[in-house]
C-alpha cells in the first residue's frame, strides 16, 4: 500500500473514535458539546445533533478504510497500527479537550 493508504487509514482511525463520545452521549439523551454548539466545541448540543454527528463521523471513517481496502485483501498489521494510532492520537485529544471544557462547568 503507498504512504498515503496509512495516512488514510490514521484519518480514519480519527473519525471513528471522534464519533464514540458524541454518539454514546446522544443516544444516552444527555447533552454534549460538539462543533455546531455555541461556541463551537464548549457550548452543549442536544442529544439528536450529537447522535446525527457521531453517526456522521462513523460514516466517514469507514468510507475511508474501503477506499483503501481492496476486494479480498487482509489488513496487514501496518494497517491495523495505522488505525490504532489514529485513535489512540484522537482519544487523547478528545480526553484532554473535553477534561478542561468540563472542568470549567
Amino acid at each position: 500500500m503507498p504512504f498515503y493508504g496509512y495516512l488514510v487509514h490514521f484519518l480514519a482511525g480519527c473519525f471513528l473514535a471522534n464519533g464514540v463520545p458524541h454518539f454514546v452521549y446522544g443516544i444516552s439523551g444527555e447533552k454534549f458539546q460538539s462543533p455546531f454548539a455555541s461556541p463551537p466545541g464548549k457550548g452543549l448540543s442536544s442529544p439528536l445533533v450529537n447522535v446525527i454527528w457521531g453517526f456522521a463521523n462513523f460514516v466517514v471513517g469507514y468510507l475511508l478504510l474501503l477506499t483503501f481496502t481492496q476486494e479480498g485483501e487482509a489488513r496487514s498489521y501496518a494497517d491495523l497500527g495505522a488505525i490504532a494510532a489514529g485513535v489512540f492520537l484522537m482519544g487523547v485529544m478528545l480526553a484532554t479537550h473535553f477534561g478542561r471544557v468540563r472542568a470549567g462547568r
